[in-house]
C-alpha cells in the first residue's frame, strides 16, 4: 500500500528522472500541476509551453503553496529543477514513475474509453491500491502527468489514451507500458484526419497494443465492424488476444441485457460459463461495456467476484449517462444527461437506450441533440443519417441545435421534429418548453457544442420547482 507518508517526488528525485539541474534546497512533493491555479500546498509546478508560457505563473504558482517548478528557464520564488524542455522532462518524469504500478492497463477507443477506464478503475479500488486518469486526461500531457502522479506502492493502475491525429496512440502506449489494453469500439470520430476513414481510426486504436509489455493481453471487442484490424495490429504486437461481443467463439459473450428502473440484469458466458450480474448502468451499449471491464480486469489479476461487485456499485459519470429525477409543475420527467460527447454511434446506441426507457402517464421520449464536431467532409450525412436510427428506436419527439443538427432536423419525419434553435444557448433558454411530465429526456451532443447547458437548463427546472414549493410553503399556501 502507498505510504501516505511517503513524498510522492522530492526535489532531487525529480532532477535525477529528468536529468536536470536542481537550484534551490531539496523539498518533497505531494502532488503535480501545470495550471497555476489549481496548486495545491506541496506541488510541483511544471512550466509547460501552450497558449501562455507557463513561466510566467511560476511566482503565482510558489505563492500558492509550489515547493518545486519544473522549468526550462530559471524562476524565481523557489526552488526549481532545470531541463533543456519541460515537456519532455514531463515525460521523462512519468517514465520513472512507471514501474510503481505492479499491473497497468490501457484503454482507448472512440466510445465509452472514459467510462470504461473508471469502471476498470472502480475494480482496481476494491482489490488493492490502485490510480487511474482523472477527467480525460489521455493526451501527449494528460498521459505523463497521469503517470508521474503515480504513488509508489501502487498495485493497479488503468491510463486512458485519446488521440486527435495519426500516430499519437503508439507512442503513449509506450509510455505506459500496459500489460493488459483494449480498444472498446472504433467509429467515425476524428476521420477528417484519415484519409481512408474508419479503417485509419482502427488502425490508430490498434496501435494501443504497441506498447504491450512481452506477453501482454489485447482485448478486443468482436462485435464492432473493425474487429479484424483491431485484432490484427494486436497479433502484430505479439499479444494474446481475448475478445467480447455476442457471437459463439468470444472469451466473453453477451447472451441477454435486460434494462430496468435502477439499472440492468446482464446474463453472459465467460470462457464458456453461464455468468449473471448486476449493473447500476442501464443504457444497453453496457452490456458489451462491462464484458470489456471484466477482461481487462482479469487481465489485471481482479477476481471475477471482485470485478462483478465493482460493476453492480458503478454509477454513470456525470455527462455520460447519469439520470435523475426532475420535479415540474403536474409531476416529473426523467433527465438522462449524455451531454459530454458524441459521435454517430454513440447516438444510435443512446436512441436504442431510449427507445427502451418506460414513460409516466401521458410521457414521451424525447432527445435533445446539439452538433457532432470533427466529422470534417462526411458531418452532413453523419447528422442527416441519424434519422432512421431515431425512427427505428421508437423515439416520439427531437429537439436540436446547431446547424449540422439543422440537417437532421429537416431530414426527419415530420411528426418528430420538435424546435430546432442555431445555438444550444439559445434551445436551453427555452427548456421549460421542450418537456412535459412523463417524460424521458435525453440529451447529448459533443461537447464544444454545449450540450451540457441543455443538460443544466433541464436539470434546473426542478431547482425551480423546488424553490416555488418552499416559497408557497413559507406563505403558508399549498404548493
Amino acid at each position: 500500500m502507498p505510504d501516505a507518508h511517503t513524498p510522492l517526488w522530492t526535489a532531487e528525485a525529480i532532477a535525477s528522472a529528468t536529468g536536470g539541474r536542481l537550484h534551490g534546497p531539496d523539498a518533497s512533493v505531494s502532488g503535480l500541476t501545470y495550471n497555476s491555479r489549481e496548486v495545491q500546498p506541496g506541488d510541483l509546478f511544471l512550466a509547460l509551453h501552450g497558449a501562455r508560457d507557463g513561466h510566467e505563473f511560476a511566482e503565482a504558482a510558489f505563492a500558492a503553496g509550489a515547493t518545486v517548478a519544473l522549468v526550462d528557464r530559471p524562476v524565481e520564488g523557489g526552488s526549481y529543477v532545470l531541463v533543456p524542455d519541460t515537456l519532455k522532462g514531463l515525460e521523462a518524469l512519468g517514465v520513472a514513475a512507471r514501474d510503481r504500478a505492479r499491473l497497468r492497463g490501457a484503454v482507448t477507443g472512440s466510445v465509452g474509453k472514459t467510462s470504461v477506464t473508471q469502471a476498470i478503475k472502480a475494480g482496481l479500488d476494491l482489490a488493492g491500491s490502485s490510480h487511474a486518469s482523472i477527467k480525460s486526461y489521455n493526451n501527449h500531457i494528460g498521459v505523463p502527468l497521469t503517470l508521474a502522479r503515480m504513488p509508489q506502492g501502487t498495485d493497479r493502475a488503468v491510463f486512458e489514451i485519446g488521440m486527435n491525429h495519426p500516430g499519437e496512440i503508439g507512442p503513449l502506449s509506450q509510455f505506459v507500458r500496459p500489460h493488459a489494453a483494449c480498444v472498446t469500439t472504433v467509429g467515425p470520430v476524428h476521420i477528417e484526419a484519415f484519409a481512408d476513414g474508419e479503417a485509419g481510426v482502427a488502425r490508430e486504436k490498434a496501435a494501443i497494443f504497441e506498447g504491450l509489455t512481452p506477453g501482454g493481453i489485447a482485448v478486443v471487442n468482436a462485435a464492432d465492424a473493425h474487429a479484424d484490424i483491431v485484432r490484427q495490429g494486436a497479433e502484430k504486437a505479439g499479444a494474446v488476444v481475448r475478445t467480447f461481443g455476442n457471437e459463439a467463439g468470444c472469451d466473453a459473450r453477451l447472451l441477454d441485457f435486460v434494462a430496468d428502473s435502477e439499472g440492468a440484469t446482464v446474463t453472459a458466458e465467460l470462457d464458456g460459463r453461464r455468468i449473471e450480474y448486476r449493473l447500476a448502468q442501464s443504457g444497453v451499449h453496457w452490456g458489451l461495456n462491462s464484458l470489456c471491464v471484466i477482461l481487462m480486469l482479469q487481465a489485471l489479476d481482479v477476481s471475477l467476484d471482485t470485478a462483478l461487485q465493482a460493476l453492480a456499485g458503478f454509477q454513470p459519470l456525470a455527462g455520460r449517462g447519469r439520470v435523475r429525477t426532475v420535479l415540474v409543475p403536474g409531476g416529473a420527467f426523467t433527465l438522462i444527461d449524455e451531454s459530454y460527447n458524441a459521435n454517430p454511434l454513440s447516438m444510435k446506441a443512446g436512441f436504442v437506450s431510449l427507445g427502451a426507457k418506460p414513460v409516466g402517464q401521458g410521457g414521451r421520449r424525447v432527445v435533445v441533440l446539439t452538433d457532432m464536431l470533427e466529422l470534417g467532409e462526411h458531418s452532413r450525412a453523419l447528422h442527416e443519417g441519424l434519422a432512421p436510427a431515431i425512427v427505428g428506436a421508437g423515439l416520439d419527439l427531437v429537439h436540436t441545435a446547431g446547424p449540422q443538427m439543422r440537417l437532421l432536423h429537416e431530414a426527419l419525419p415530420p411528426a418528430l421534429r420538435g424546435e430546432w434553435r442555431e445555438t444550444a444557448a439559445e434551445l436551453a433558454a427555452e427548456a421549460v418548453t421542450l418537456i412535459q411530465p412523463g417524460d424521458v429526456v435525453m440529451v447529448k451532443g459533443s461537447n464544444g457544442s454545449k450540450a451540457s447547458l441543455v443538460a443544466a437548463a433541464l436539470a434546473n427546472l426542478g431547482v425551480a420547482e423546488q424553490e416555488a414549493r418552499v416559497a408557497a410553503e413559507a406563505q403558508g399556501k399549498p404548493a
